[in-house]
């Protein structure tokens, strides 16, 4: 039996009745940009998140972008972030004119360590960006202290945390502005690519939603630089009846990955680098992955590849290591931890459909592979 990374298929079935009936509507109208499915989104996840404002936006990039526009950062800016992060994150920080300052993450929970950040801010500093990497939110708490006490903005990347638990209040509801993403593999997925950014902030919110119309305050009246930003009216549509059940797809994350700590538990013993997610007390991660950390991951790998179990790499690389970023970003502080755990990390399959039978094949070959690695390493 081949095991799925994530299943969208079997989601599609739980909900079909009412994608279909929510895409033929949209269909029928024939308002494929701006219908009133973009509206009816926005109010949901407004509520959803907690937020006064959200905007649907074209992707999860985007929904940085845009914040960072809206903010006015740019060229002799510098923001703050993790170097440990899908490159998106780094991405717009320099799309925007403004320059990355990595620093390095906490190796417990792969976020950024708010120890690091005091001694990488300078007269040039204008934001934090923090990740709230693999479904946990970051550390906001202690963020934002910085923030405030350096008069900073912050922006959330919550492109692996929409719906995730921080306290009392959910990822988006945190900082000055938040972007998450809507990429099919997300906890919460459309059919292409998406996002949606929050904020509380009414002028910012004003300042974002005619940045994503092309920086139109009305139709053909341009005041400000803007990007073609809109989330189309069919995913609106999909992600709306996929809002249907999510938060029992988050319980459901939370179930599977419950199972897997239980089961990996003395691990360690076999593999002295042998981790599982730790997560906050204060915490509730939505598990955009489950990741794990392992001494030999290529023979690990190889050996789950044989027992036809996919894994998963995020991220192999640091993002002041890739290519470009190396030429063209400098990197000034010990990113050591960041290094460390793009060399260990490996993700398992884990979506909320997953049954005990499937979870026990995954159970048993990271058992076999754990052994097969130490042994043959």
């Amino acid at each position: 039996m081949s095991v799925p990374f994530i299943d969208l298929k079997s989601q599609y079935k739980a909900l079909k009745n009412s994608i279909d009936s929510r895409i033929q509507k949209v269909l029928e109208s024939g308002a494929y940009i701006g219908g009133p499915e973009v509206a009816e989104l926005e109010k949901t996840l407004a509520q959803h998140t907690g937020t006064k404002h959200c905007l649907a936006v074209a992707s999860g990039t985007d929904a940085l972008l845009i914040p960072l526009m809206a903010l006015g950062i740019g060229p002799g800016d510098e923001v703050i972030t993790t170097a440990f992060s899908f490159i998106a994150t780094a991405e717009t920080i320099v799309l925007s004119g403004a320059t990355p300052v990595y620093v390095d993450i906490d190796r417990k929970t792969f976020n950024i360590d708010p120890k690091k950040i005091e001694a990488a801010i300078t007269p040039k500093t204008k934001a934090i960006m923090p990740v709230s990497l693999y479904g946990q939110v970051a550390d906001m708490d202690e963020i934002n202290a910085i923030a405030k006490k350096h008069n900073l903005f912050v922006i959330e990347d919550t492109a692996q945390s929409y719906g995730a638990k921080y306290k009392d209040k959910k990822s988006g509801n945190l900082t000055t502005a938040a972007g998450t993403s809507f990429y099919p593999a997300k906890p919460l997925g459309c059919y292409g690519d998406g996002g949606a950014i929050f904020t509380n902030d009414d002028q910012l919110n004003i300042a974002m939603k005619e940045i994503r119309e092309h920086g139109s305050e009305k139709r053909y009246y341009h005041t400000r630089l803007g990007v073609n930003g809109r989330l189309d009216t069919i995913q609106c549509a999909i992600l709306l009846a996929k809002m249907e059940r999510y938060d029992w797809e988050v319980e459901q994350r939370n179930r599977v990955a419950r199972r897997y700590d239980a089961a990996f538990k003395g691990f360690e013993s076999i593999d002295k680098e042998f981790s599982t997610p730790f997560v906050h007390q204060h915490n509730e991660s939505v598990w955009a992955q489950y990741t794990l950390t392992i001494t030999n991951r290529d023979l690990f790998q190889k050996k789950m590849t044989e027992l036809q179990v996919p894994t998963a790499v995020h991220y192999p690389m640091t993002m002041p290591d890739q290519p470009w970023y190396k030429n063209n970003t400098k990197c000034s502080h010990d990113i050591s931890i960041s290094r460390w755990a793009s060399n260990h990390v490996v993700s398992l399959p884990l979506y909320p459909d997953m049954d005990d039978k499937t979870q026990d094949i995954v159970i048993d070959a990271v058992k076999k592979a754990v052994e097969f690695s130490v042994k043959q390493a």
